[in-house]
């Protein structure tokens, strides 16, 4: 059925239009979705931010800057990617090393490097696209399905920048960048039975991770998951009051910057982490629903254009990078929600934040690629 809704919007796309987009290797349906969600961050934006115009407007110049890079990005041919891969995982792992032994630290954790003092980046921002497109280039010379030999390899290629990012301390990205490298596995036709026994094995290792891997605020977040009353004051306020600002919009909400959790600052990290729950403070749940379903539409397009990629690497790479933007949205939403521990993941797209969104529309460019040079 998504295929069929897809082929429907290639329709729209005949004629003098859809060529012109692919001269330019942009796929006006997925770039159209994407705009849409753009101009919804913003609009959320401004109310979470107390009507920060300067805010608004650094986002503006992020998205901008995003979009260009999509742009340029999308214009390579994968092959390009392919090439590219091992050089990129190379410099993303050097990367990682140096932020462990020079990196510049903040609220704890240290994760970024500096450059000459000024500007300074987020090296495991580089990983979400380095290990889907190495594990697409390993997977792409190898006999598909893996056999036990090529996942352990795979494993071994995730395990590393995994690591190093954990050691940050930053748990989040480092579940995030092992998945896009898990997916590729997956698009590669891995088994069930040894995704099973993935899943036993890390049940097996969780009390390990507990006691030897997660840092304290690691585990009080999970402590918090499970009862976030026990410490309403404390550690499970955030939690507390996004479950009551996302309760308290009801059906229809209470309108655009009319939300009292959010507007009377009871609501924290209201314009980065837990901005969902000032949309549905403000706009209830038709508001959401509407905007999962532009998430999904998003979705749809990318896993379409992903398949219709003419090489097994083109293909592996486009399903990761998209599934993984699928992950994004729901483990923002289920933290947000109380369904998942809180674990500073961003709302893609709507979110405040540079790093995170270059990175997205990084990716999409890609995905655009693989698609619009198929035939090339």
């Amino acid at each position: 059925m998504s295929g069929d809704f897809s082929r429907q919007l290639d329709d729209s796309n005949m004629g003098g239009t859809r060529s012109l987009w692919h001269k330019i290797h942009i796929d006006f349906t997925l770039f159209a979705l994407l705009l849409l969600l753009i101009g919804c961050g913003l609009f959320v934006l401004y109310s979470a931010s107390g009507q920060n115009m300067h805010m608004v407007s650094r986002q503006m110049v992020y998205f901008t800057i995003g979009l260009v890079i999509m742009l340029i990005i999308a214009q390579f041919n994968p092959r390009w990617f392919m090439m590219a891969a091992p050089w990129m995982y190379g410099v993303g792992i050097v990367a990682l090393i140096l932020v462990l032994v020079m990196g510049v630290g903040a609220k704890g954790a240290q994760r970024w490097l500096s450059i000459f003092g000024v500007f300074r980046f987020q090296p495991s921002e580089i990983m979400k696209l380095a290990v889907p497109m190495m594990l697409a280039w390993f997977m792409a010379s190898k006999l598909l399905p893996p056999n036990i030999k090529t996942i352990a390899q795979a494993l071994g290629l995730i395990f590393i920048p995994t690591l190093l990012v954990m050691r940050q301390p930053d748990l989040g990205t480092s579940l995030l960048i092992a998945a896009s490298g898990l997916f590729v596995l997956l698009f590669a036709g891995l088994s069930w039975r040894w995704i099973a026994l993935a899943l036993m094995v890390v049940l097996a290792a969780a009390p390990a991770m507990w006691y030897g891997v997660m840092h304290d605020y690691q585990k009080q977040r999970v402590l918090t998951f499970m009862s976030p009353e026990t410490d309403p004051l404390g550690s499970g306020w955030n939690i507390i009051q996004s479950k009551t600002a996302i309760g308290s919009g009801g059906i229809e909400g209470k309108g655009w910057q009319q939300g009292t959790q959010s507007q009377l600052e009871f609501l924290p990290e209201r314009h980065t982490d837990f901005i969902i729950a000032v949309f549905a403070e403000e706009q209830g749940l038709i508001g959401v629903l509407m905007l999962l379903v532009l998430y999904l539409l998003i979705v749809m397009r990318g896993l379409y254009m992903a398949s219709r990629a003419r090489d097994s690497f083109s293909r592996l790479l486009g399903g990761s990078l998209i599934v993984t933007f699928f992950i994004y949205v729901f483990v923002n939403i289920g933290m947000v929600s109380g369904i998942l521990p809180v674990v500073g993941v961003p709302l893609p797209l709507i979110s405040y934040g540079g790093t995170s969104i270059v990175t997205l529309m990084a990716a999409f460019g890609v995905i655009m690629s693989v698609y619009t040079h198929r035939q090339i």
